[in-house]
């Protein structure tokens, strides 16, 4: 009897054997196949940071393109070097803006559809940032705090595709002391200029933001199997 995962995992070597043959990179030159990718059931991403690292456990049945995408962004690197920009103590941690960025010219506008909110944004919940209907993309926010308000917000709300499973004492850390508040007059880091420059506006700027230093997906469940991911995480 084939093993369920043989099949998905001989696709996905083709796959990556096919980019690396053309020397294509996934993250600047998309093929159609990669912003059609598709998660696993469930999976379990291990984030080294500057502060600690921390777990957490996508659920594609809560947001299915959203998790997809997350999942892909984060098989790719997509993540790695990336700063927690907005950091509101009790409200939200967010990160998803590229250290490099030619990435984020390539990801901020390739949105994915609206999906209903199946979840609430309940404290160590993540969901996507946007900025009105149809604007998901990169940016991804962990809730501090009950935010069940963001369900619902504008009507379209903020479905959760995942949650911390470990380290969330260690989010609540994330260095706060640039405000990012509604309304504030403080040194809140610009997400034009991160989205312009990149890591060399953070670090002139903002130097002591906490950061990402690599992102992998640790292991990944279809129906009832289990599959652990290679140290290098893009197996």
């Amino acid at each position: 009897m084939e093993h369920p995962l043989s099949r998905v995992g001989l696709t996905f070597f083709l796959l990556s054997g096919a980019a690396a043959c053309a020397g294509r990179s996934p993250l600047l030159e998309p093929a159609p196949r990669d912003l059609a990718w598709v998660a696993p059931d469930s999976f379990r991403v291990v984030f080294e940071t500057s502060r600690g690292p921390f777990v957490v456990m996508g659920h594609r049945a809560w947001s299915p393109l959203g998790a997809d995408r997350f999942h892909f962004l984060v098989t790719h690197g997509y993540y790695d070097g990336a700063r927690f920009f907005r950091v509101v103590p009790g409200f939200v941690v967010q990160w998803g803006l590229a250290a490099d960025p030619k990435l984020s010219a390539v990801w901020a506008n390739r949105d994915l559809p609206d999906e209903p909110v199946r979840q609430s944004n309940t404290r160590g919940r993540l969901s996507y940032a946007r900025g009105g209907p149809n604007t998901r993309s990169v940016q991804v926010y962990v809730n501090l705090g009950d935010n069940a308000r963001l369900d619902t917000l504008n009507t379209f709300g903020f479905p959760p595709f995942g949650e911390v499973t470990s380290g969330l004492s260690l989010v609540d850390s994330m260095y706060a002391e640039y405000s990012c508040r509604r309304g504030s007059q403080g040194t809140c880091p610009s997400q034009d200029s991160i989205q312009a420059k990149g890591e060399g506006y953070l670090a002139r700027i903002h130097p002591l933001l906490d950061r990402i230093i690599r992102a992998r997906v640790e292991s990944e469940w279809r129906g009832s199997a289990k599959r652990e991911r290679g140290s290098g995480g893009r197996d």
